[in-house]
This record gives C-alpha cells, structure tokens and sequence, in this order.
C-alpha cells in the first residue's frame, strides 16, 4: 500500500489506479470493514488525526480529481462525505523526496515518457492534503535501503 504526499499529477496511469485502490482499502481499514492492513505504516499519519476517516476521505477526493482530469471514471460515492475545512498534515522535505525517488524508479520501468519528464523537477507540489515542512524521512515510512543511499 502507498498512500502519496505527492501530487497525484505526477502519478502515471498504472500509479493513479493503484493509489485509488489503496485509498479505497485504506477507508475500509478506518472504517474497521477488514482486519487486513490495520497496522500498516502508510495509515499511521492518518490514524494520527482526530477524525481520521475524514482525511481519508479528502486525500481520495483528490485523487477522484486528477483522475477526472485525465477522463477516467472513478466512482465519487465511494469517497463519503467531505469536510473540507480539516488542518492540513505536516509532510517533511525528506519524505516528499523519498518518495519522488522511489515514483522515478517505477516510473523508469513503466513510463519512459514521464520519468524523463519529471526527472530533473526540483519544486514538487505535494497532494492538497498536506504542507510541507522541513525534516527527514517520516518514521513510519518502510525505507528501501537503495533509495535511502540516493539522499
């Protein structure tokens, strides 16, 4: 499961797909609907927040509309309700670029085009849902050794 910082915009096909589902998944672990994944490290800043299904429901969203954008027909009603007044989650400089190195990775092997159109960014926007602070990689996070090398 990976749950973004990221803008989904940098997101190829495959990766946009894949994080609505996990999204999806992840709802249903707040919303104790499977007893798979409760302990996984990507709901950990989630979890984190008071109301923690309402994250959720908002980082979703913002995948809802980039996949909009794009024309896919992602279904809205399986977000819930949107309470669009929620503090923004702290995402550190370390995290966002961790991540940008492992989405270059996958992107290198299944979207030649992307990857060498994102490769030399060095302003990254991050999903809605976030703000960016400065900081390492997040604790939760399960560092791929290679990737932590790169930094």
């Amino acid at each position: 499961m990976r749950l973004w910082s990221l803008s989904p915009k940098y997101l190829d096909r495959q990766g946009l797909l894949a994080v609505w589902r996990e999204g999806l998944l992840a709802k249903h672990v707040l919303e104790g609907k499977t007893k798979g994944y409760r302990n996984h490290p990507q709901l950990e800043r989630f979890k984190e927040q008071k109301n923690s299904l309402d994250y959720l429901n908002l980082y979703l969203h913002g995948v809802y509309e980039e996949a909009i954008k794009r024309g896919y027909k992602f279904e809205k009603a399986k977000i819930g309700p949107l309470k669009k007044n929620l503090e923004k989650i702290k995402v550190s400089t370390g995290q966002i670029w961790y991540e940008f190195e492992h989405l270059l990775k996958k992107l290198e092997r299944r979207d030649k085009k992307r990857f060498l159109e994102l490769k030399a960014k060095l302003d990254l926007e991050v999903h809605s849902l976030f703000q960016i602070e400065k900081g390492e990689i997040a604790t939760w996070e399960k560092v791929i050794k290679k990737l932590k090398e790169i930094k």
